[in-house]
């Protein structure tokens, strides 16, 4: 059965607080503290620096006022020109991964709010920021400038050609997605630099860490990732396009598995997951493999997502299905275990909302299925799984997607 809820579902959605109630009650230092603790640290970041910056770092400056409440909740917000400010693990675990270092000079490729550079400035000497949209480059610099962050130096331009009049750089973070790494950023990488950056296709990529050795990139694969795409010449040279005529979810049934890290491949921002290998008397109800989420902590996220093109002047309607097992799962006054799917425009605007679920108690194996209608202006689709803050522990294989066409 399918039921609507008014609650904000798109990229990563529970928190470290569970609603914007709570939110009020708190002043941002407190929110911030929390958010670090219970979604940075107990995820798994463990550099102190890094810690510290994040801790430092005020997110509700960078994000618009109407959305302040929600800037500790460890989710992507729009901030315009359909662009996102990335959720606050994914920075601290790109921060991380780039090992930054007080004589560090760094480029950042896509600068968005700002708020990435922001968290760099006091690990490192200097910040180089470029952001391809003009009118969040200015809007960026402004917020930089007025919170007095003065070794970031933001500028205007595409950032596939980096910025050579500063290189060489000792480490690169690209927080948008091309299809392959641009030359002219392996070309500004110093000898021994890192770089991080995600790959692949619009709805499919994955986070690799370069270390530039002997002028070659040696690369090292992370976690599955999305982001936006990086515009201008990188999109131009795109081999791979979406199809919104032919949505369809990759590993639905959790088979293939990131042979270093364990993790499903194509879900991302995987939370308090375990993929499981079935055996006797916990077989799998589909094939060798399922996964199973476990959260002690009401609000504390323990899901996976997915996103795939949907064209809504095409697509008539989905048909979405999976197989459950439930135990123990309590829910909260928003907090419900679900498979979620969320339609945004050619704006990123959310047009709708549809769950299967608010799953509870303790369940055998069972196939949950609903039939939901595409919105005509839908362009994109995020999938949302799991226990969604609730407690116990959710079982799932076999999430199943079919669509018919207009």
């Amino acid at each position: 059965m399918a039921r609507n809820f008014s609650f904000l579902l798109a990229v990563a959605a529970m928190a470290a607080c569970a609603s914007p109630l709570l939110a009020q009650r708190r002043t941002p230092e407190q929110l911030r503290h929390e958010m670090v603790d219970e979604v940075i640290v107990a995820e798994g970041v463990g550099n102190q620096r890094v810690i510290q910056a994040m801790r430092d770092t005020p997110r509700h400056e960078f994000v618009p006022i109407n959305l302040r409440e929600r800037a500790y909740f460890d989710m992507a917000l729009p901030i315009g020109e359909s662009q996102t400010i990335s959720p606050p693990y994914i920075v601290a675990y790109m921060t991380e991964q780039i090992d930054p270092q007080p004589e560090d000079k760094v480029l950042e490729i896509g600068t968005g709010s700002g708020y990435q550079a922001a968290v760099l400035s006091p690990l490192v000497k200097e910040v180089y920021t470029i952001e391809i949209v003009e009118t969040l480059a200015r809007r960026a610099e402004a917020a930089i400038k007025r919170l007095k962050y003065p070794n970031v130096k933001v500028k205007a331009g595409d950032g596939y050609l980096g910025w050579p009049e500063h290189a060489p750089f000792d480490k690169i973070i690209v927080t948008c997605s091309p299809e392959k790494v641009p030359q002219p950023l392996v070309d500004q990488l110093k000898e021994g630099g890192r770089m991080i950056i995600p790959l692949g296709e619009r709805y499919q990529q994955t986070f690799y860490l370069f270390t530039k050795r002997d002028g070659k990139m040696v690369s090292e694969a992370l976690l599955p990732a999305v982001f936006v795409p990086m515009t201008g010449k990188a999109e131009s040279q795109r081999q791979v396009k979406p199809d919104g005529g032919n949505p369809k979810l990759v590993n639905a049934g959790f088979e293939e598995v990131e042979e270093k890290s364990g993790r499903a491949k194509g879900w991302y921002y995987q939370r308090q997951l375990t993929v499981v290998r079935g055996a006797e008397g916990d077989k799998a109800p589909a094939g060798e493999r399922f996964v199973r989420f476990t959260n002690r902590e009401l609000g504390r996220g323990a899901h996976v997502l997915q996103a795939m093109a949907v064209d809504g002047s095409k697509v008539r309607d989905v048909t979405l299905s999976c197989t459950i097992k439930g135990t123990n799962i309590r829910p909260g006054e928003k907090e419900l275990a679900c498979l979620a799917i969320t339609f945004f425009d050619e704006g990123r605007k959310n047009v709708a909302e549809t769950a299967i679920g608010n799953w509870q108690g303790t369940f055998d194996w069972r196939t949950d299925t609903a039939q939901i209608k595409v919105p005509s202006s839908a362009k994109e689709a995020i999938i949302q799984l799991g226990l969604l803050g609730a407690t116990g522990e959710l079982c799932v294989d076999d999430v199943v997607l079919r669509f018919r066409a207009k």
